[in-house]
Order: C-alpha cells, then structure tokens, then sequence
C-alpha cells in the first residue's frame, strides 16, 4: 500500500512539476525573442529584469524535477519530490513565470500589433 501512494504522489507532483517547467521555460523564450525597446514602449521594467526573473524561474522548475527523478533512475524506485521548501520556491517561481504571461507579455503584443484590437489586420507575414 505504501508502495502505490509514493507512486500515486510521484506521478502527481512530477506531472505538476512538468507542467511548471512548461510555463516557465515559455516564459523565458517569450521575453529572450522579445526586443529591449518593446519593454520601454510599454513602461514595464526593464527585459535584463524579466529575463533574469524567468530564467531563474526555469531554473528552479528544472531543479525541483531533477532531484527526484535522477534518484529515482538510482535507487530503482519511486521516490517522490519533498513537499518542502523546494516545492514552495517552484511554486513561487512559477508564480513569477506566471505574472510575466498575464500581464508582461499582453501589452508586448499590443505594442507589437498583435493585441486585441488587431484581430482583423491578417497575417503578419
């Protein structure tokens, strides 16, 4: 029975850690292709201060699921991430990565003429 919730727990907090790492690692490429001047145009702050926030937020979404499945790779069973101060700082990292797409990245599509008011304009291409 043991056996089966530490699988069960696995399989749940590294699917959610997965998930984190998606929508931190898309954070991250969003604001490296995006140009410095867009980030002034809109008066947020500043693409050194993004990138540095979503690159560390990738960063510990890598960490929180590397322990966990490299030990269990070692160990031949599964051994689940600590619901501890490395869940709490994933989670606050993705919070991050999560604040840049809502608000961040909207109004450097607006700026860019991808915004809601430019739905009809056709393609870019």
């Amino acid at each position: 029975m043991s056996t089966l919730i530490n699988a069960a727990s696995f399989l749940i907090l590294v699917g959610l850690g997965v998930v984190a790492l998606g929508i931190q690692v898309m954070a991250l490429s969003d604001c490296l292709r995006t140009p410095t001047s867009d980030f002034q145009r809109v008066y947020k702050r500043t693409k050194l201060f993004w990138g540095a926030l979503t690159g560390a937020s990738a960063f510990f979404g890598f960490i929180f699921l590397i322990g966990p499945v490299t030990s269990s790779l070692a160990y031949g069973m599964l051994i689940p991430p600590g619901i501890g101060f490395n869940l709490l700082l994933n989670l606050a990292a993705v919070t991050a990565a999560s604040v840049y797409l809502a608000d961040v990245r909207p109004a450097l599509a607006e700026v860019r003429g991808r915004g809601k008011g430019n739905q009809n304009r056709g393609s870019s291409w």
